[in-house]
């Protein structure tokens, strides 16, 4: 029996609650939504998927993707929800030894972007949003990390945590690297409308950063849209989408409309993969549909 997630805060924390809940001992197999969508992801009988689009090959899946819905029968939950850990934690209630509900409540919070402005700001006085931040998705492969955070979570309490030398340190290098990732925002974003567009193709080395930030910088936006190249080779762009957690009055259902160009996700945040040679085409049409604004689930 394996788990397989996406490396992010809630598939940290799906890895965390599935580890007790069915006492796995493998290590997770950590992959990315689009690798499972293409088929590039090796499924095994007994696999746990979690956080992630659904695979005919897996034992079991939960996940809370509006985009991800299956229309047949399958072993596990899939339910429109702030995380797939609180889907998980619901799902197997009575199971725990721990009690997670304060770390899948906050999972809940961070995962739907329900944060206040003080919180992106100063992240580091909120602990579980800092430690969230630690985790980095989209950047080079961080298992080691990945694996001991889930063992961390398991043991301590979230100050602990928190105390523990490498986690310290990854915290205080979010804090920097977040001054330096306002001042690449500030020069590759631009405003179309009500439309914040950041394009970091120009960039070599994509930063690191606090996703919300933008929305901070940019309040008269409604939505963001992030562009940068996936591989180094620049034959793969990636292309995410986040509604303003500030600026509520964005009506475009981002994972329908990314489910259009391969992708898929939330309501309010989806992302998707496509050959760089589709940019011409895929980017105005995204762009054009986000500044329209009209709900697009009628």
């Amino acid at each position: 029996m394996r788990i397989v997630t996406r490396p992010d805060f809630d598939g940290i924390v799906c890895a965390v609650l599935l580890h007790e809940a069915l006492d796995i001992s493998q290590p997770v197999k950590w992959v990315e939504p689009n690798a499972v969508q293409r088929g590039l992801v090796e499924i095994c009988k007994g696999d746990i998927i979690a956080n992630l689009p659904y695979d005919d090959r897996c034992s079991f899946w939960f996940d809370h993707h509006y985009t991800n819905r299956i229309y047949r029968s399958f072993k596990g939950v899939f339910k429109i929800a702030p995380s797939a850990a609180g889907v998980i934690y619901e799902h197997y209630k009575d199971r725990f030894k721990r009690d997670y509900s304060e770390l899948v409540t906050a999972t809940d919070r961070i995962d739907s972007a329900d944060l206040s402005l003080d919180e992106v700001l100063h992240p580091e006085k909120y602990g579980y949003v800092m430690l969230s931040m630690t985790v980095v998705n989209g950047g080079e492969p961080d298992e080691p990390y990945w694996e001991k955070l889930i063992g961390l979570l398991r043991q301590y309490d979230l100050q602990r945590i928190l105390d523990d030398p490498e986690v310290k340190q990854r915290c205080r290098h979010v804090i920097e690297q977040d001054d330096k990732y306002t001042v690449y925002l500030k020069k590759n974003t631009r405003l179309d409308k009500h439309v914040s567009i950041t394009d970091f193709r120009n960039l070599e080395n994509i930063p690191a950063g606090n996703r919300f930030l933008v929305y901070s910088l940019f309040p008269e936006s409604v939505v963001n849209m992030r562009i940068r190249y996936e591989t180094k080779n620049k034959e793969m762009i990636a292309v995410s989408i986040g509604h303003s957690i500030f600026n509520h009055r964005c009506n475009v259902n981002a994972g329908l409309l990314l489910a259009d160009f391969g992708g898929g996700g939330h309501r309010g945040a989806a992302s998707t993969r496509f050959e760089s040679s589709k940019a011409d085409t895929y980017l105005p049409q995204i762009i054009d549909a986000l500044k329209k604004n009209k709900n697009n689930e009628i």
